[in-house]
């Protein structure tokens, strides 16, 4: 979940494409109340990427639980000598930080190849918000690491507030210069519930907006031995605030608390 370098971004006029879906394999409703369902659910933890302004917290109920029918992913302004004395379980850093959220994933849980990933969701909107729905692959965590292990990251959503009418696809295959995105235009995208979905297929992975496709990635494109998508991936949701991208116009204080609404998570089987 990187910011995309200007020159991989591809600009592509909508196309209504209806999905052909197939066989439902994994879902979450939440059509239940209370924390996320730990036999789905995992947590990240801490001051995790991209020298976000927030802190993960693992099984707090202010940061993530179920309601109403919704996943509620909840941005919290915190008092900061709350979390540099600590004093609450979820602290286990001193770095002052002033915010705290939740990244939710299926890692270890739930791990797929190829098929299509739909979220109905509600987004958050403010400047300094980030929220996130994608995908790793299970061989590693997040970030490069070892040169031998094959980094993947398929990001089916992303929004910054500063750029309140864009929605953006990244694909990152972790070879310098191999990451590539598109965009679409929405007129206020946080007014109302919107789907996201990718289809990943063998030999190329689509993005959608409301069953518009707006982006698609080729293997055709990619040079020979560099294609990444061969192995399981899991999925994550998570709303960061700030960060490299995020962060680029700052972090507006009055806009929290900042709700990242998931109405439901379902992965097909493609026809």
């Amino acid at each position: 979940m990187r910011k995309q370098l200007l020159a991989g971004i591809l600009f592509l006029m909508p196309v209504i494409v209806f999905a052909q879906k197939g066989k439902l394999v994994w879902s979450d409703e939440f059509n239940y109340t209370g924390h996320p369902d730990p036999k789905k659910w995992r947590y990240e933890e801490g001051f995790v990427r991209h020298r976000e302004a927030q802190y993960y917290t693992k099984n707090r109920y202010e940061n993530a639980h179920v309601e109403g029918g919704n996943l509620v992913i909840r941005a919290i302004k915190e008092e900061p000598l709350r979390l540099i004395k600590g004093g609450t379980s979820f602290v286990t850093s001193d770095s002052g930080g002033e915010f705290t959220s939740a990244c939710l994933n299926t890692e270890d849980i739930f791990e797929f190849t190829t098929g299509r990933v739909e979220v109905r969701a509600k987004l958050p909107h403010g400047r300094g918000v980030w929220p996130a729905i994608w995908t790793l692959g299970n061989n590693m965590a997040w970030g490069p690491g070892d040169s031998s292990q094959v980094y993947s990251e398929i990001d089916i959503m992303e929004f910054v507030g500063h750029d309140p009418n864009s929605i953006h696809a990244n694909i990152h295959p972790g070879y310098e210069g191999g990451s590539r995105g598109g965009q679409i235009t929405v007129e206020k995208p946080w007014e109302n519930f919107h789907v996201y979905a990718v289809e990943w297929y063998n030999d190329r992975i689509d993005f959608f907006f409301d069953d518009q496709k707006y982006f698609s990635y080729y293997k055709k494109d990619v040079p020979e031995g560099k294609w990444a998508y061969h192995i399981p991936q899991y999925l994550l949701l998570n709303l960061a605030i700030g960060g490299d991208w995020g962060g680029e116009q700052g972090i507006d204080p009055t806009i929290f608390p900042a709700d990242f609404l998931i109405d439901y998570v379902r992965v097909y089987e493609l026809k």
